[in-house]
């Protein structure tokens, strides 16, 4: 798949502002001449070789020197967009990169779209639509494990997962199909139980990443815990002791905490977003009741609701909360955290790993508190090996696993072999769709409409 621009265009492709260096990229058919036109160096940008660095005078328009630069080139096809390609690199700030843009457009150049680079990549066959995807993830990482997962991904890891899919789906059809030629003969070469097994199998397999979506979300946007309870049961003070540093306003006036507040905590190679959240009671305080539905807002969303008892008014205080929770929101983890224990003669042993005993104000059990929340994070991500699956990939999942669900039920019923082929060709179909292979301007439009410029 080609589809060479005539157009070359240009972007800055390191983040803007203040800096020590920054990069811009050039690329399309008139790359190299259009930076050779505004660069003096030892040898002219024409006769290099692919991939070599060269140091040299970048001018203006007028012939003055703009900046001291190395260029570095890379000649189609061996580039990230599969085109000539030359990336400037000059020193940071805020001037210097738009004086080297000025030139490159007065040259003949135009500024890039939005991931029109990465676009060119994906056109001129570089990267099938699920590495493009793995791009946008690995910008956008907020987490170590997040970006480590989209590294895999973009080197095929996921994409050899689908192609392998797709064609056990093909050549499975191919055979079914083929028995529809002997049809007289009554000849089987697809025998029904081991055809049967290798639908199953290849079920499995796809429920598998239909699952890791939610776990994929967690690693891309981090874990959402909400901190909850009865007013004045320590919520802000274990948030501060959670961050290591004073965020919220704690006061013994019970309804201080009016809006929730949102801060990130790094777990182990994840991330924690942490809410707190207003005091759960009856109240007539206009804006305390207002901050309460901005809580039970914030806690329909979360993965995790930590609520925090006040351990000495009693063990038993906060039970009833904790129920009425789990059947507001029964697909998050509850844990159940005893603050103030600093407070008695004797700590009890908690019943289950999902019960903690803490002093938010000594910071008692507060590692013990994130250790469980990393546990979490790892019990939900458990099934992510391949892939940041992401919801247009969970979409064409599902999809596959209805044409799957279809063939099963075809060879169940007996129907003829033509039903059960043409549901396999359908998940196959859909799979070269996921990569790519059939694509509409409207599907690209949104795919990189998240990327940045540069990209």
């Amino acid at each position: 798949m080609s589809t060479l621009s005539t157009e070359t265009i240009c972007a800055l492709s390191t983040p803007p502002g203040i800096g020590g260096l920054a990069v811009v990229r050039v690329s399309g058919p008139e790359a190299i001449s259009i930076v050779d036109a505004c660069f003096r160096g030892k040898r002219s940008l024409r006769d290099v070789a692919t991939h070599t660095i060269h140091y040299g005078q970048f001018l203006r328009a007028d012939g003055s020197v703009a900046d001291y630069v190395t260029a570095a080139v890379f000649r189609a096809p061996r580039s990230y967009t599969g085109e000539d390609v030359v990336e400037i690199t000059c020193h940071g700030g805020t001037v210097m990169y738009r004086l080297i843009l000025e030139s490159l457009i007065a040259c003949g150049a135009r500024l890039a779209e939005p991931g029109e680079f990465t676009r060119r990549a994906f056109l001129n066959g570089r990267l099938d639509l699920v590495q493009v995807e793995s791009v946008a993830e690995i910008i956008h990482s907020q987490s170590l494990a997040a970006q480590e997962l989209a590294l895999k991904q973009l080197g095929g890891s996921f994409t050899a997962w689908i192609r392998q899919i797709r064609d056990e789906l093909s050549n499975v059809a191919s055979l079914v199909e083929l028995e529809l030629d002997f049809a007289q003969e009554d000849v089987e070469f697809a025998e029904r139980r081991e055809l049967a097994e290798r639908i199953d199998g290849m079920l499995v397999e796809c429920r598998r990443f239909i699952r890791s979506y939610s776990g994929a979300q967690i690693l891309r946007y981090g874990l959402r815990v909400g901190i909850v309870g009865f007013p004045n049961a320590g919520k802000s003070s274990l948030f501060n002791a959670l961050l290591g540093r004073q965020r919220a306003i704690v006061s013994p006036q019970p309804g201080t905490t009016r809006d929730y507040i949102e801060e990130t905590l790094p777990v182990g190679r994840s991330l924690v977003r942490l809410f707190d959240t207003a005091g759960l009671r009856t109240s007539s305080d206009a804006i305390e009741v207002e901050g309460i539905a901005l809580a039970r807002s914030v806690i329909e969303q979360c993965h995790v609701l930590v609520v925090v008892n006040d351990v000495s008014i009693g063990v038993e205080h906060s039970e009833g909360l904790v129920t009425s929770l789990r059947e507001e929101v029964p697909g998050a983890v509850h844990l159940l955290v005893h603050n103030k224990c600093d407070l008695l003669e004797a700590i009890p042993s908690p019943r289950t790993e999902d019960e903690l005993f803490i002093s938010a104000r000594t910071g008692q059990g507060i590692e013990q508190l994130i250790e469980r929340l990393g546990k979490i994070i790892e019990e939900s991500t458990a099934e992510l090996e391949l892939a940041l699956v992401n919801e247009r990939q969970r979409d064409s999942l599902l999809r596959v696993e209805a044409a799957l669900l279809s063939a099963q039920r075809a060879l169940a019923e007996g129907l003829p072999g033509e039903c059960i082929a043409l549901d396999l060709r359908t998940a196959a179909q859909e799979l070269s769709t996921l990569l790519g292979e059939q694509w509409t301007n409207d599907l690209l439009d949104r795919i990189f409409s998240q990327f940045c410029i540069g990209k």
